[in-house]
């Protein structure tokens, strides 16, 4: 197998791609069943998009060039990052705190609008203070092309998301499935919005540098939704969405290495076809009725 001849013979080069994969995969499959539950699929393109908002503010530095030392590209990520929790969090505050005192605005109203806002805003400040910046680098991240310290920080980030989503898993999860009945019981509906927001801005702005918006959109929606059309039970659907991010990009990653394909678009296509076996699968009742 080609694979096993790439990744034995040239580990240097294949492995830490692998490795962002995987990480990549468990940061963003526990987020997508709450993306599923709280129908927020387009909030990855939202956010990601508004990276170029970011990467404006980063130019204002003189972050914004081909040539930045590691040092200055790990501080043009964190002003990336932190300018898009920042809009996911005006995402929250138009779709909620907004709403409030001036009618309801919807969630996807609120992604279009931050959207817009943070181009046009990245697209004068780059024209202004970078105007030979090559901004596509950066948004459209290839997978291929990482390497150890990206994998390292790919798996940071996995570790911090984690850790948060397991500290704050049973108001995020009662809030996303019932939303005015976590908010009777006393949980803080409008603080679990904004850490979910926050941790989606995080996961995207981090898929999008190492592999794409293509995969890091995928990522936030196929895992998800696939485990909840194999079951409503909270822990199975967890479990499920975690293994199917992960069988996804390797199963893509075999895919591209074996085929030549790009590894970004071999990754959607084994994701999706998990969401299709998974949607084809026979519910309970369909069973039930099939073995009488």
């Amino acid at each position: 197998m080609r694979t096993l001849d790439y990744l034995w013979n040239l580990p240097e080069l294949f492995w830490p791609p692998v490795v962002a994969a995987v990480c990549l995969a468990l940061l963003c499959a526990w987020l997508s069943v709450l993306v599923t539950l709280r129908r927020l699929a387009f909030i990855g393109q939202g956010i990601s998009h508004a990276g170029f908002g970011g990467i404006g503010v980063a130019a204002i530095f003189g972050l914004a060039s081909a040539s930045l030392s590691p040092a200055q590209s790990l501080v043009q990520f964190a002003v990336v990052v932190s300018f898009c929790v920042a809009a996911s969090l005006a995402v929250g505050w138009i779709s909620t705190g907004a709403s409030r005192r001036a009618g309801v605005t919807h969630e996807d109203t609120a992604i279009g609008m931050v959207l817009v806002v943070s181009m046009a805003v990245g697209s004068i400040l780059v024209s202004r203070f970078a105007p030979r910046f090559q901004w596509e680098s950066f948004l459209f991240g290839y997978l291929m092309n990482t390497a150890w310290p990206e994998a390292a920080v790919a798996a940071g980030t996995a570790a911090v998301t984690l850790g948060v989503l397991w500290c704050l898993r049973r108001p995020l999860t009662f809030w996303a499935f019932d939303e005015p009945a976590a908010e009777a019981f006393g949980v803080r509906t409008r603080l679990a919005h904004a850490v979910l927001l926050a941790l989606l801005g995080l996961a995207t702005v981090t898929a999008m540098r190492l592999a794409g918006v293509v995969i890091a959109s995928a990522l936030l929606i196929l895992p998800g939704a696939a485990a909840l059309k194999l079951s409503t039970r909270l822990a199975p659907v967890l479990a499920m969405s975690l293994t199917i991010a992960v069988v996804g990009v390797l199963g893509g990653l075999v895919l591209s290495f074996e085929l030549s394909w790009p590894p970004g678009p071999s990754i959607v296509i084994v994701l999706a076809g998990i969401y299709v076996a998974a949607a084809m699968r026979p519910s309970g009742t369909r069973r039930a009725q099939a073995a009488r």
